[in-house]
Formats: C-alpha cells, sequence, structure tokens
C-alpha cells in the first residue's frame, strides 16, 4: 500500500500528517520524504542513519576540438541546457535532464556523459519507522532526478505500508512523487490562501486519475470553506486534526502528536482505518 500524502502549499502540515500517521503505525513501515528541498520528517522521527551516499545524474561534457557548432545538440535538447555560442556548445548541467539525446544525436561525437552530483540519500532507522530522505544540493534545480532515487526504494518495502510525503505546490515534483500511488491525502487548510492552493492541487490529482481524500488541518482555525466545498463535491474527508496551541508548541519541540496525546493517537488510527478500507476497496472518488 503506497499513500502519498500532498498539499496544495506549504505550511499546511504536510509532514506534520506524514510523521504522525507513520509513528501511529503499529508495525513496521516505510516513509519516503520526497520534498528534497527541504525534507523535515528527520526533524520528528528522530533515529539512526543506516545509509548515506551522495547521488549523480549523467550530464554531457564537450570535447572541444571535435565540436564543429553544427548546433544539433541545441537541437535537439529539449530543456534548455545547450546553446552554442562561438562555434562551439555550451552545456548547462542544472538545467540537464539527462535525457542523453544530445550525446545520441551529435555527428562529431563530441559530447560524452560524465556524473555531475546533485544531493544526498539518506535512510534512518526510527524505531517502528524506516525513513528514506533526499535532500537536494543547494543551487540545484534538478528535485526529480532526486526524488525518483528516493522513489526507487519502493522495490525495498514490497511487503510493508508506504507513505510518501510529497512537496508541496502542483509542480512536476509533486507530480512525480505522487505517481503510482495508491491513493492521495490531500491535507488543507481552511484559509482563504489554504482553499486557494487546495483547489489546485484537487484538480492536479483529478488529472493524473488517482484515488483521493482529504485531511483537514487545524481544524477550528479560519473557517470552514474546505469542509463545505468537500461535502458539497462528495470529497471524501478522511479526518479533522483540531487547532489547538498545545498541538503548536508541541509541534515546535519536534514532538509527535501520536506520542504524547492519546486523543491524536486514536485520530491516526481511524485515519488508518479510512485509508485501508479505500485502498482495498480499490474505489475511485469524485473525479
Amino acid at each position: 500500500m503506497k499513500i502519498a500524502i500532498a498539499s496544495g502549499k506549504g505550511g499546511t502540515g504536510k509532514t506534520f500528517v506524514s510523521s504522525n500517521l507513520a509513528r501511529s503505525y503499529k508495525q513496521r513501515i516505510a516513509l519516503l520524504d520526497c520534498d528534497v528541498e527541504e525534507p523535515n520528517n528527520k526533524l520528528f522521527l528522530k533515529g539512526e542513519i543506516v545509509e548515506q551516499r551522495r547521488h549523480a545524474v549523467l550530464v554531457p561534457k564537450l570535447k572541444s576540438d571535435l565540436c564543429d557548432g553544427c548546433r544539433v545538440c541545441q537541437q535537439v535538447c529539449e530543456f534548455n541546457s545547450i546553446i552554442v555560442m562561438g562555434g562551439k556548445a555550451m552545456v548547462f548541467e542544472d538545467l540537464c535532464h539527462s535525457c542523453g539525446a544530445c550525446t545520441l544525436m551529435c555527428p562529431q561525437k563530441a559530447l560524452y556523459e560524465v556524473d555531475h552530483e546533485i544531493g544526498n540519500i539518506i535512510v534512518r532507522k526510527s524505531k517502528n519507522v524506516e525513513l528514506v530522505e533526499g535532500l537536494l544540493d543547494v543551487g540545484k534545480a534538478l528535485a526529480v532526478p532526486l526524488i525518483r532515487e528516493v522513489k526507487s526504494y519502493i522495490d525495498h518495502f514490497k511487503d510493508i505500508p508506504i507513505i510518501i510525503d510529497s512537496p508541496p505546490g502542483t509542480s512536476c515534483p509533486m507530480v512525480w512523487t505522487i505517481e503510482n500511488s495508491d491513493y492521495v491525502v490531500l491535507v488543507a487548510e481552511s484559509t482563504a490562501f489554504g482553499f486557494h492552493d487546495f483547489k489546485i492541487a484537487l484538480n492536479t490529482v483529478k488529472d493524473v486519475d488517482l484515488p483521493y481524500g482529504v485531511v483537514i488541518n487545524k481544524h477550528g482555525l479560519g473557517d470552514n470553506r474546505v469542509e463545505k466545498y468537500c461535502i458539497e463535491n462528495n470529497i471524501p474527508i478522511l479526518a479533522r486534526i483540531p487547532f489547538s496551541k498545545e498541538v503548536a508548541t508541541s509541534y515546535s519541540k519536534g514532538d509527535l502528536l501520536v506520542e504524547v496525546d492519546p486523543s491524536y493517537q486514536k485520530i491516526f488510527e481511524q485515519l488508518w482505518e479510512e485509508l485501508r478500507n479505500r485502498v482495498s476497496s480499490g474505489a475511485k472518488d469524485e473525479k
């Protein structure tokens, strides 16, 4: 069972839901933190590092003496990572998506591929949770290749549930993260900005044709516009997590609510029950 946790904007509580959902599960579980620009699950799921390594992608490098400036590489690159200036190709490594087209199509064989490091892969063991994290290097713009590498660990966890914490928003990193999930949990907050971005995220999940439901976080703060919209549009509300100052204080200390407040353990246990039922039924909700 692969459950993706997503949100339309940052700050709605996506990491809060991911980490508490993982800890509330009584058996071994995996959590893949694909929010590679700001992976924060480790702040709450503290544990021993069992694996740490650099990850690299292949990018083209130029043999300048062979390049005749024919521009074939520039023409085949869909990401504008190669331009020809002064009769020679110039490679912008951080724009490259490692498709290999330029090296394959270069008539003069002036391009070859080399490793280009983009970030770290870190695996932690935290009680029942195996946490896999991608951490993109500062200044790099290649979130998707690092997300793919984090998701490659799905093959290591075939026999246990997997939670996949997505980057916020609705751009390519979010879409790549939720792809092939069994169910998407959209975390929303009922504020003007939260509601606006929630609807954008909802439409994205609909477009990729995945079953989904909503967790309303900070329930009682703001208004009821998210709840009203879900009810009117037959969108499943999987859980309502109440707002309180005590929650905010505990969260700021890096505490897991399911470990300090039994009422939150119950909320997340009920959320697990909802998810099991919906995944096992295979029912797709409102599209």
